[in-house]
């Protein structure tokens, strides 16, 4: 490209950034969408980095190269960041909850539509993997192969209904404090791991876990949060917690499921990703008011407006980006980093080399299924950027803005 080409791009791109931060309310807290958009491309590039999908003739079978090279651990701690959702999904639905409140709108109203905007994006996932894995069925592809592709593609769902659940009881959780769902966390793993008992106790922690970061979210809209020190507090305590369990309890050290070991962090979760979450909710915390200064740039500001402005479309559609690459790939044989064994470094370059590839898929499957989370309505504005008309109720459409 020519140096004239190079000004031009940067000059449209400069321009298409300022008309955004333009249509951004001015009252909107920015450090909150940033976290937001970091908590979702942390979950699609760790799935990328640590998901293989191995070419055995003619079926393919998950594998993990935290399995075969276990100092890849502190990857799964990058880029395991589900805890920072729930902490700004929590911040953000008792704001929502009580700004309702306030305009005496019933919270069911507000529920319909929140639930409306997380669950439409879903009906095209699940059609179009009926859809695929009936006719790979019929093709004749291996059971397995099938089984493995649709349980990839839709483990993304079961985060939703959690959050859902969350979501709807936002008015009960909005002044529960952590420590409740801490502790029933430690004691299913008290149950369950010290006292030998049922492993199916364990499920329960898929809600108590959750919901620890949730309540933290809760408890930084009522101003529980805002000084250094609760942050330092969670990174702190969070982080020995966490070195104590996989130490000297027993617990696995990396933060995701790891294919062949017999006990995952995250499935269902236990103490020590609780913990661990805590940490990274705590070092969220530390980190808003650079945020907050990082977001005044325009181009910053774009980048994490867009991604949150399509941020369910992304999470819900990045393992078929992965695996579509995958399945294309095959046409040209066994490709590293692609579908080869991930038991070495040069596995782990190719994958690398990989990732922009998957990117340029998932941006496929954004530009033709953003209209289900829009709600395929043109006239819909967004509620992260749209054009901020002063009135008498600005300070309510203020509280609207999260």
């Amino acid at each position: 490209m020519t140096d004239i080409g190079v000004r031009t791009l940067r000059q449209t791109v400069r321009r298409s950034a300022g008309r955004i931060g333009a249509a951004t309310p001015p009252g909107r807290d920015r450090a909150v969408d940033a976290l937001r958009a970091a908590a979702v491309v942390g979950v699609v590039l760790g799935h990328w980095l640590v998901t293989a999908l191995v070419s055995d003739g003619r079926a393919l079978r998950t594998a993990s190269p935290l399995q075969h090279m276990p100092w890849l651990t502190p990857v799964s701690w990058m880029f395991q960041t589900l805890a920072v959702f729930f902490l700004v999904g929590g911040h953000v639905a008792t704001r929502s909850h009580a700004s309702a409140r306030a305009r005496g709108i019933p919270y069911h109203q507000c529920l319909t539509a929140r639930l409306s905007r997380l669950f439409k994006p879903v009906a095209a996932v699940l059609t179009l993997w009926t859809v695929a894995a009936v006719a790979l069925l019929l093709s004749g592809t291996e059971f397995g192969t099938v089984r493995t592709l649709v349980k990839l593609a839709l483990s993304p769902l079961w985060f939703l209904v959690v959050f859902a659940v969350l979501t709807a009881a936002t008015p009960l959780l909005a002044r529960l404090n952590p420590l409740w769902p801490l502790a029933v966390v430690l004691h299913v793993d008290l149950l369950r791991f010290g006292l030998g008992g049922p492993s199916w106790l364990g499920w329960v922690n898929v809600a108590a876990g959750w919901m620890v970061p949730y309540t933290l979210g809760a408890a930084w809209t009522r101003g529980e949060l805002e000084r250094p020190r609760a942050g330092w507090v969670l990174l702190g305590a969070g982080a020995a917690a966490t070195a104590a369990l996989v130490v000297w309890a027993g617990y696995p050290a990396a933060m995701v499921g790891v294919p062949g070991e017999g006990m995952s962090n995250l499935d269902p979760p236990t103490l020590a990703v609780v913990t661990f979450g805590l940490a990274q909710c705590g070092l969220a915390l530390l980190l808003r008011e650079r945020l907050r200064g990082a977001m005044r740039r325009p181009v910053a500001w774009a980048a994490v407006a867009l991604v949150n402005l399509s941020a369910m479309t992304v999470f819900l559609w990045h393992q078929t980006a992965l695996m579509a690459t995958t399945a294309t790939g095959l046409l040209a044989g066994r490709l590293p980093g692609l579908h080869t064994r991930p038991d070495d470094l040069g596995w782990v370059g190719a994958r690398l080399l990989w990732l922009p590839v998957f990117a340029l898929a998932l941006a496929v499957c954004w530009a033709a299924f953003r209209s289900f989370e829009r709600g395929g309505g043109r006239g819909r504005r967004s509620r992260v950027v749209r054009a901020h008309r002063p009135s008498d109720r600005d300070s309510a459409a203020k509280a609207r803005h999260v």
